[in-house]
């Protein structure tokens, strides 16, 4: 369950090393409703082939045909623009007039490739910068602070896991959660301290921390952009890390149980430890938006649905908010 960062450089690579060339094109810019965000990427192989995608539609089949007609042979990155008008943004598929600007890289740097490639399969998160006119690319240590940048002529992206997910619990659920989560580029972590379930765990790409989930919680210094979900239905557990959690600047602390049995860890939470009511509100339990979920890949999707929602501030439609109030059965999510 690689990310589309992993697929389109995998891609690259094993292009460049079969002897062929290729094109990359990133979305530096968008205006209005643009069907993919800056940042997103795609290969282009000589012969046409594709990885990725920077709209979905009909600006693929466009690039694809100028491609194979030769507009792709310089050597230095430029800039191509869709939608200019509101007759090209209805023919490429762009809706409400948007508008997308493009750089192309029709000869790019295979070593900065290859060592982006290298800090990816690490777990690093990488700054890759290009700037029209020039050939090549600089790639340098990135943050969870950074943010793409474009001038209209320099674009720095952000590759690899900027976001971070400390699952709490080594169970079967957990297991789908960190598969999930990986493919939406999160970090992930496991902390349980149970060894008959740490021993079991091994599911790859994730980062397995020993100790206690509170201890975890401070030793990984959460910031905003990360989430904490608690999946082992033991209260001496769960509370050990939301206690942290909630204090913490994550953007997303879940608890799996009941509403029921969320509503009893609120009032302990409020009640014997050292946490405010606006602290406590943050927790998100039942865990997940309710979707009918029973099975542990479905509750995964549940949890991540709502953790995604959060990340990019959208609310929940009020028929799902009401189903989850009234949720009191089974672990209460989906």
């Amino acid at each position: 369950m690689d990310s589309q960062d992993t697929q389109v450089l995998a891609a690259a690579r094993r292009w460049a090393a079969a002897g062929h060339r290729f094109t990359l094109v990133t979305v530096a810019r968008t205006w209005g409703s643009a069907p993919r965000p800056p940042g997103a990427w795609m290969a282009l192989r000589d012969d046409g082939q594709v990885q990725g995608s920077v709209s979905g539609g009909c600006i693929e089949t466009d690039l694809i045909d100028r491609l194979l007609a030769g507009d792709f042979t310089a050597s230095a990155p430029f800039v191509v623009s869709y939608g200019v008008t509101q007759e090209e943004a209805r023919r490429y598929g762009l809706p409400c007039g948007g508008r997308m600007e493009l750089l192309i890289e029709p000869a790019p740097d295979l070593a900065s490739l290859h060592l982006l490639g290298e800090r990816l399969a690490a777990g690093q998160l990488v700054r890759r910068s290009v700037v029209v006119g020039q050939s090549g690319a600089s790639i340098g240590a990135g943050s969870a602070g950074d943010a793409l940048g474009w001038d209209g002529r320099t674009l720095t992206t952000l590759h690899g896991p900027a976001w971070r997910l400390l699952i709490v619990g080594a169970g079967q659920i957990s297991s789908y959660l960190a598969q999930m989560a990986q493919a939406l580029d999160y970090h992930v972590y496991i902390c349980d301290p149970r060894s008959e379930y740490a021993a079991e765990w091994n599911v790859p790409g994730t980062t397995l921390v020993p100790g206690m989930p509170d201890d975890a919680v401070i030793a990984l210094g959460l910031d905003p952009h990360s989430a904490v979900v608690a999946l082992t239905h033991d209260p001496k557990l769960d509370d050990m890390v939301l206690l942290e959690a909630l204090k913490s600047p994550a953007f997303y602390v879940g608890a799996l149980g009941s509403r029921i049995n969320n509503e009893r860890r609120r009032e302990r939470l409020l009640q014997y430890f050292d946490l405010s009511r606006a602290e406590v509100d943050r927790l998100h339990g039942p865990v997940g938006l309710p979707i009918g979920s029973r099975t542990p890949p479905e509750i995964a999707v549940s949890i991540l649905a709502e953790m995604t929602a959060v990340k990019n501030g959208v609310r929940p439609v009020d028929g799902l908010l009401a189903a989850k109030a009234s949720a009191t059965v089974g672990c209460g999510v989906g």
